[in-house]
């Protein structure tokens, strides 16, 4: 009965392979032999992502941050603590073997005339009562007590006898060896869920990595960004004050009227409140680096003059790449592969258990005794288990860990839709972005050229208040919007690699990969 019933589990389990691939195939579609969003673009980026924005200062900030940022020193922490916990899986494979030593002394307080009056009816930590007299007195006046010690053995008592203490020693040494042998493949499974959860704490320190190098180098070009907003405004600041000295002559000469004064005054304040704006964004930014980089954050990091010129995009690889590049994406299939272990190894509970022990100890009174062969006791057992009634509990064990394991793959399948859609949005956001950026530049140029014009004829009277405030605010607004474009370009250019699964390399990233880690030492 027992062998038809372990035929039907095993063929269970034979099963779940099959059923979960079925699972998979229906909800990851299959990707595409090239991107929908590019056709054009070739093999994808290898090597260091970072060298293509040719700024060694992004070098030095992501090094800092990869030796002291928390959340990726956190990272590394969970992945000892995860490879710690696949060497305690391993140890179940193995016989346990433990040693016991005990040493102990009784003191026992005993009276010898008692013991004595009692006869041998009497038994002090072993001794009887006619031992007692031969060892500790004599009845010298023959009333049955004892008086006294006899210590020169004269038949005479020296000193009246005291309570006695008599000290027992017991020393006792044992080992106990218990091993479950594994005939189903049950704690291996767990053992390999154990290591495939390892593989995912790797892959998410290595993702750990990269995100955390993205976010340095995004809150680098907007800080830069943002350096370039607050002198535009500052530019912007000063242009208004001459103006408005400008405006004030002509008013006092009686060209200019009190309403061309207050709208100088007027657009004087607006330009003053956006640099106000401006200072806070930019302090803000760096704040936002400094504690990326493990800083106090004083707002003490200094932007660069200006955003990096991007050279072309020569390829972002196939779609189907990903799946092996991108960390969370291998850290989501590792975790798929540990559930759907611990899914067969919890079917595995319904079968027998043969578990081989052995015992051995010695004891005594005195230490030699416990390496004496005669005193040493052993045995030597086998168990066989066998769950028959538990409430359930074991079948809805094992259909909790089927459930979490579709858990996980419809998760892994859904992580990689994900990355599709970011590397897809990525790729044409490329083109748009690239696009918005010349137009901007063009209406920049164009509104630079019109202010320019517009202040001459400003100052020839051929042109109003309106007309200028107007220019320069059409200037402002076109410069700002293109500085916003280039930084958005770059931006995208990280998610881009991000989304593709690139890589980056740094001498802090070499020191910090964990022993096994790609690049580690």
């Amino acid at each position: 009965m027992l062998r038809g019933g372990v035929a039907v589990s095993l063929l269970a389990l034979g099963a779940c392979a099959s059923v979960d691939q079925t699972l998979l195939d229906a909800q990851l579609p299959d990707p595409p032999a090239a991107w929908t969003a590019s056709e054009a673009l070739g093999d994808a980026p290898t090597g260091d992502w970072l060298a293509a924005f040719g700024d060694d200062a992004l070098y030095a900030l992501i090094d800092e941050a990869v030796r002291h940022n928390n959340t990726l020193l956190a990272a590394a922490a969970n992945l000892e603590a995860a490879r710690a916990n696949s060497r305690i899986a391993r140890a179940n494979l193995l016989p346990t073997l433990n040693a016991s030593a005990n040493a102990s002394r009784n003191a026992i307080v005993t009276d010898p005339a008692a013991a004595a009056q009692s006869g041998t009816g009497a038994d002090l930590g072993g001794l009887r009562a006619k031992e007692l007299e031969e060892m500790f007195g004599v009845d010298r006046d023959g009333d049955g007590r004892l008086d006294g010690l006899d210590l020169d053995g004269d038949g005479f008592a020296e000193a009246p006898l005291p309570n006695r203490r008599v000290y027992i020693n017991n020393y006792s040494l044992g080992a106990q060896i218990q091993w479950e042998l594994d005939l189903w493949g049950r704690l291996a499974d767990e053992t390999r869920a154990a290591y495939r959860d390892a593989r995912a704490s790797l892959a998410d320190f290595r993702g750990a990595q990269l995100s955390i190098a993205g976010a340095v180098a995004q809150s680098w070009f907007a800080l830069i960004e943002a350096r370039q907003q607050r002198e535009l405004a500052e530019r912007d600041v000063t242009a208004r004050e001459s103006n408005l000295r400008v405006t004030e002559r002509r008013f006092e000469r009686g060209v200019a009227s009190s309403l061309d004064v207050r709208l100088a005054r007027s657009a004087l304040g607006s330009s003053q409140a956006n640099l106000a704006f401006r200072q806070r964004t930019e302090k803000e930014a760096a704040r936002r680096l400094e504690v990326l980089l493990g800083r106090y954050p004083a707002a003490e990091l200094e932007a660069a003059e200006s955003l990096p010129q991007l050279p072309r995009l020569d390829g972002a690889g196939a779609p189907g790449e990903i799946l092996a590049r991108r960390p969370d994406l291998l850290a989501a299939e590792a975790r798929m592969e540990a559930a759907g272990l611990r899914a067969r190894a919890a079917r595995k509970q319904l079968l027998p258990r043969l578990t081989l022990s052995s015992q051995i100890s010695t004891s005594g009174p005195e230490l030699a005794d416990v390496i004496d062969p005669e005193r040493l006791a052993g045995n030597i057992a086998a168990g066989l288990f066998q769950p028959l009634f538990q409430g359930g509990r074991v079948r809805a064990n094992a259909k909790r860990a089927r459930a979490l394991a579709e858990a996980a793959l419809l998760d892994y399948a859904e992580t990689a839709l994900r990355a599709y859609e970011e590397a897809e949005n990525a790729i044409a956001a490329e083109a748009y972005l690239a696009a918005r950026e010349e137009a901007l530049k063009l209406a920049y140029e164009e509104a630079a050229a019109a202010e320019a014009l517009t202040e001459r004829r400003y100052a020839s009277g051929a042109a109003t208040i309106f007309n200028l405030l107007d220019a320069q605010t059409r200037r402002i607004s076109a410069e700002s919007a293109y500085i916003q474009a280039t930084r958005q370009r770059v931006a995208n250019r990280v998610v881009l690699y991000l989304a593709i699964g690139g890589d980056f390399v740094t001498e802090a990233k070499l020191a910090a990969a964990p022993p096994g880690a790609p690049g580690g030492k």
